[in-house]
């Protein structure tokens, strides 16, 4: 009469229990499974990318046409800095909430990070690139410079475009319009003062009077 330790032993010779035969089997062949499921979700993750149709469209920026073909979903941002390297607008929350992406749609300031590419077709577009004459800055970027109104500098492009917006719209801005204009955009460095200072400046250098 055999061992009752040799009963659960599996026929297949490598010394292993039925139980621990079939928990190896089935770990494996969940593995198996899993590794199927993965690779449809991957396969069919890649189908939707490879069949969006990327449209062809004309974007007007800093006064020069750009011919593009662009996918549906890519943002204003993503197109400016990834497509056309103009770097100077900056990415910080992708969400709409800090500003840094600001730039001028038509004049008025706009959240690039929350602008689809293809919805600013037809529209003029201006990025801190286009306020500079060659290497002569703008009159704002030439008050923040005066007023030392940054530190680390990461949201300053998006202040400045926002500067331009409100000036743009009113000439002679009061003081609480320009807080106003500018409770939209973040700085995590808090040069705010510095900040309202410069736009104050950039006022006066076009012949703005701000009153309180």
């Amino acid at each position: 009469m055999s061992d009752n330790r040799d009963e659960h032993r599996c026929l297949c010779g490598m010394g292993l229990t039925r139980r621990q035969f079939l928990t190896s089997a089935g770990a494996g062949a969940f593995a198996v499974a899993a590794t199927g499921q993965i690779g449809k979700a991957n396969e069919a993750a890649a189908a939707v990318i490879r069949s969006g149709e990327a449209n062809k469209i004309t974007l007007l920026i800093n006064g020069k046409r750009y011919h593009m073909l662009v996918e549906p979903r890519w943002s204003l941002l993503y197109v400016l800095r990834e497509e056309l390297g103009l770097t100077g607008t900056k990415e910080g929350c992708s969400r709409g909430e800090c500003g840094a992406c600001t730039v001028l749609i038509d004049n008025a300031p706009r959240y690039s990070c929350m602008t689809l590419a293809v919805e600013a077709e037809g529209f003029e577009i201006t990025t801190v690139e286009g306020l500079m004459k060659g290497e002569e800055l703008g009159t704002v970027q030439q008050a923040f410079l005066e007023h030392d109104a940054f530190q680390c500098g990461y949201c300053t492009p998006g202040q400045i475009m926002t500067v331009e917006g409100i000036l743009r719209k009113e000439t002679h801005p009061t003081i609480e319009q320009m807080r106003r204009g500018l409770s939209g955009n973040l700085c995590r460095c808090g040069a705010y003062a510095h900040i309202v200072e410069a736009a104050r400046r950039a006022a006066a250098l076009r012949g703005g009077v701000q009153h309180e």
